[in-house]
């Protein structure tokens, strides 16, 4: 006799607007990353550069794309997220060889999934069906344009590094585009738990994310004791690790997103909306980029509120950091100026060779931090080895 298909005991949303799982964080979140100057322009200025198609044909060429003949497993999966979320679109998803535990949406207008193949060997099928669940989630918002611009921006932020003070030009924009993310993956989460509908199922698969592959080695009650331990460290001075430590962190840590899912289930939202209660599209309308200046206003009053008490937030370092963007870019701009000053002018004849000074302290500081961003953008997938390799010669040149 064969076992019935778990798809055929889940719970299906009609209609279901994402507003049914965003955290309330971040709306607040995406308030603030709005109000920086600038933003707006990057927004405008990507919308006329880039495609959907721009994206996709680098994946075409460098991935593996789920259908009914290529990993149908994934295929099947997404298909059965779409049908409990009451997807208007399937996403196309991709599988990329790469050996870190992550996956991604990308994409302006039609956005996809890709998930890194190390995700595949780690989860099990459920666990799985959370992660797709997760990533569609981000494609049902219509805020996938943040996510995209936030990886266009690392990327440039690397050429970035190579220009005095080029690097803290962009940087209240990547960090504030960084806080954001981490807040709505809080939101994805949720959805993620409404697609496999069994919370043991998503904390594990957070376990997971943190611990890697070896679940007979971990134990979900120690797990949720040291995501306890860790939310219970006040003193100021390990809240402030707390802070630097998150700054340029795309993800929330795993213990942070289990307390927090787990904080959702046990408030009552979770089982409410498996009972059928939840907004609709058409009574709340789908979230698209026309409508969130709109939003601004009410946004910014919860995040004025959820200021004071939130532990994790950096919204507070951001806010002075903001407050400095314009002398920042203007010490940038001087920067480059200063740079072209030593770019020959056609007839001048080049001057005699002098032994070159030593790097100052201070310029090698900023040296072996960019490296290290670099390297942290490796090993995220952002970019490849012989980008790393490319930009670290170009670093180490200076010194």
């Amino acid at each position: 006799m064969s076992s019935a298909d778990p798809s055929q005991s889940k719970q299906r949303f009609p209609e279901i607007s994402p507003r049914a799982w965003e955290h309330p964080d971040e709306a607040s979140a995406r308030a603030a990353l709005e109000a920086i100057p600038g933003v707006n322009i990057l927004l405008q200025n990507m919308l006329g550069a880039a495609s959907d198609s721009a994206f996709r044909l680098i994946y075409l060429a460098s991935a593996v794309r789920a259908s009914e003949r290529q990993f149908p497993q994934v295929h099947r999966l997404v298909n059965e997220a779409c049908d409990i979320l009451d997807a208007p679109h399937v996403p196309e998803v991709y599988v990329a060889q790469t050996p870190f535990f992550n996956a991604g949406t990308i994409g302006i207008e039609r956005p996809f999934i890709v998930l890194n193949a190390a995700v595949l060997d780690t989860l099990t099928e459920e666990e799985l069906l959370c992660t797709i669940g997760h990533e569609l989630s981000h494609c049902l918002s219509g805020y996938t344009l943040y996510k995209t611009l936030l990886q266009v921006l690392l990327k440039l932020s690397v050429a970035a590094w190579q220009i005095p003070l080029g690097g803290v030009a962009l940087f209240p924009v990547i960090a504030a585009l960084m806080e954001w993310n981490r807040k709505s993956e809080l939101s994805a989460d949720r959805a993620g738990l409404l697609v496999v509908q069994e919370p043991a199922v998503s904390y594990s698969r957070l376990m997971k994310l943190a611990g890697g592959p070896q679940a007979t080695q971990m134990d979900m009650n120690a797990f949720f004791v040291q995501a306890a331990e860790y939310e219970g460290a006040g003193n100021p001075l390990t809240r402030l690790h707390k802070l630097l430590n998150l700054i340029l962190v795309s993800h929330p840590f795993p213990v942070i997103r289990l307390t927090e899912l787990q904080a959702w289930v046990n408030s009552g939202a979770y089982a409410a909306i498996l009972a059928q209660t939840f907004p609709t599209r058409e009574a709340h309308g789908q979230p698209v980029m026309e409508q969130v200046m709109s939003q601004l206003k009410a946004a910014s009053e919860t995040y004025q509120d959820q200021w004071e008490t939130s532990k994790e937030t950096v919204t507070n370092l951001m806010t002075e950091v903001f407050s400095n963007l314009d002398t920042w870019t203007h010490q940038a701009l001087q920067g480059v100026g200063s740079l072209m000053d030593f770019v020959p002018k056609p007839g001048t004849p080049p001057e005699p060779t002098q032994t070159a000074a030593p790097t100052p302290a201070h310029e090698q500081s900023e040296i072996f931090a960019a490296l290290e961003h670099l390297r942290d953008l490796q090993e995220k997938g952002i970019i490849t080895a012989e980008e790393f390799e490319a930009q670290k010669a170009k670093l180490l040149s200076r010194l």
